[in-house]
């Protein structure tokens, strides 16, 4: 979906799909960036013969958000190339690539949807309920990175003689059994906000609100624990010997892609006011 002129702001796609009725191709132009794992579908798969991307292009700009569709562009459709990939900061296991589509034909049936263009918003609530299914798998994928940097924590702690002692008054813990009580606290009530997303996904139940708050959750404590984690094991945290930096490093993603915090925000704001988008911005 991501644009250089169309990041959060999903409805300013410029990307444009024409039907050539010649040869019942949709060609396709325009510019993906930060698009995940897109030179690994586009490059490597493509060696395989398989591997495909889909891209959210127009097929009526006068329509506005009712013109946008999905389609699936496969690896190896010329004048389909990567031009670009992202040096980052963290999860760099997963390449994240700039995608240039010049006169991209694809075969008619590779539209996800219906060719025909209404007055209502179709296809826009066809993207946006895309986000409602992603949201709660990436924020899973966030919280698995601060599960593993917690674990790491207390394993580094009882190895020099730090016990946590559960069930004591608060004011008679130290400042680092506080510290990983809290910890603990913000990650399972995290996960059970996933569990309750994506049990409500997987029951065909609309979850837009619970997918957004527990992306903004798990963004939240995915940074606040990594950080917390490398705080106190102070330089051992900070060494590349382990793996905590490289996961304080992947942490702040989780906050960012699939729908930021701020636009998270928004959308559970609205759900619960009941307010429209052109209402609350």
């Amino acid at each position: 979906m991501t644009e250089p002129g169309a990041g959060s702001d999903t409805s300013a796609i410029r990307a444009r799909a024409v039907l050539d009725e010649k040869t019942n191709e949709w060609v396709i132009n325009g510019e993906k960036i930060f698009v995940t794992a897109g030179d690994k579908s586009l490059t490597e798969y493509e060696k395989l013969g398989k591997g495909f991307i889909v891209v959210w292009a127009s097929i009526d700009p006068s329509a506005g958000r009712a013109g946008m569709r999905a389609f699936v562009v496969e690896a190896g459709t010329p004048g389909v190339k990567v031009t670009k990939l992202e040096h980052k900061l963290g999860i760099r296991a997963s390449d994240t690539a700039s995608v240039s589509l010049v006169d991209a034909r694809v075969p008619f049936e590779n539209l996800l949807g219906s060719p025909t263009v209404e007055k209502t918003t179709t296809g826009f609530k066809g993207a946006m309920a895309t986000f409602d299914a992603t949201r709660p798998l990436v924020a899973a994928s966030g919280l698995g990175v601060a599960r593993a940097a917690l674990e790491f924590l207390k394993a580094k702690l009882r190895e020099n003689g730090v016990q946590i002692r559960y069930g004591m008054p608060r004011q008679k813990l130290t400042a680092i059994e506080r510290d990983v009580i809290d910890m603990e606290i913000m990650l399972k009530s995290a996960w059970l906000m996933v569990l309750k997303a994506v049990w409500m996904a997987d029951n065909k139940k609309p979850n837009a609100l619970e997918s957004s708050m527990s992306k903004v959750k798990a963004g939240d404590v995915t940074t606040k624990i990594t950080q917390k984690a490398v705080e106190i094991l102070g330089p051992l945290g900070y060494s590349r010997e382990f793996l905590l930096e490289k996961w304080f490093r992947d942490a702040k993603i989780t906050d960012i892609y699939e729908g930021t915090g701020q636009i998270n925000r928004l959308v559970v704001a609205r759900q619960i006011l009941g307010y429209s988008g052109s209402e609350l911005r």
